[in-house]
């Protein structure tokens, strides 16, 4: 999804006290004692042959079509396993 220089504009001059943040519960020390940082699995670059069509369709989704195309390999492969 991507959002324009217009709308980053518009939130950016949002003021704090004009947000209003009454449906997000507090976070207390027991909340925070229990967070654990979660880094990102380290994607791999390899070249991949594609039809055309195929990849037009995946572009055609928008940005972020290499995401969707792990995504999906990767909900294959889980199925796949599953099958076993």
């Amino acid at each position: 999804m991507s959002i324009s220089k217009k709308r980053i504009e518009e939130i950016e001059a949002i003021r704090e006290e004009d947000i209003d943040f009454s449906d997000i519960p507090a976070t207390g020390d027991a909340f925070w004692n229990r967070v654990e940082l979660r880094m990102p699995k380290t994607k791999k670059g390899v070249y991949v042959r594609l039809d055309e069509d195929v990849l037009d369709w995946l572009k055609s989704k928008g940005a972020g079509y290499q995401t969707r195309m792990n995504a999906m390999l990767r909900a294959l492969m889980e199925t796949d396993r599953s099958a076993r």
